[in-house]
């Protein structure tokens, strides 16, 4: 699998462009909503995906996985009413000599593109973490930019040895942040997606 057949987020976040450096400056809390998705959002949501990615494989692996998953995060928001972002967490697991830790995976994660670059997609992410800290959930890995991610806490999911599934996955593009360090002691192994993304290949 390469990186290219599993675009889990729109090309504006993974490169270095400017709409990704005034994204950094945030969007005011009041000018936008981010709520759970609902059943009507469901062709939105996939609209909003393809018009980002520029192609259907990212919607269709979000339709298998609310089809089969009962355990997602799917949030979305609205600016002026206007459904206008996604983001997306499934459950993942690492597995290695420590057993099978569970957790969830971001992504995809995707802007209309006439909206990107105004902080949207960082308070997505950042209220994602918020909801799964408070869960209890441990960690959330992450294939995305290395100069985007950090700046939420992502780290390298190398440095605690933990490697993607996909053979060719660059070290600084595959992340992890451990929403309790306490459950990292130790862990290391293979960091697993669901079984909907290998329909990515």
């Amino acid at each position: 699998m390469t990186l290219s057949n599993i675009a889990l987020e729109p090309a504006a976040l993974r490169a270095k462009s400017p709409a990704n450096q005034r994204e950094s400056l945030g969007i005011k809390k009041d000018m936008i909503k981010i709520r759970k998705e609902s059943q009507k959002d469901i062709d939105v949501i996939r609209q909003i995906n393809e018009q980002a990615f520029g192609q259907s494989q990212e919607a269709n692996i979000i339709d298998k996985l609310r089809d089969n998953c009962c355990d997602l995060l799917s949030l979305v928001v609205l600016r002026e009413d206007k459904l206008v972002g996604h983001i997306l967490f499934s459950p993942a697991a690492i597995e290695g000599n420590h057993g099978i830790i569970k957790g969830m995976a971001l992504g995809p994660m995707a802007v209309i593109p006439e909206y990107q670059g105004q902080g949207i997609g960082s308070a997505m992410v950042k209220e994602g973490i918020q909801i799964l800290k408070e869960s209890g959930c441990p960690f959330i890995i992450v294939l995305g930019h290395p100069e985007y991610y950090p700046r939420f806490g992502f780290k390298p999911a190398s440095r605690y040895e933990i490697r993607s599934q996909w053979e060719g996955v660059p070290d600084e593009v595959f992340m992890i942040l451990w929403l309790n360090e306490s459950k990292a002691r130790g862990v290391s192994g293979i960091a697993k997606y669901r079984q909907e993304f290998d329909a990515a290949r």
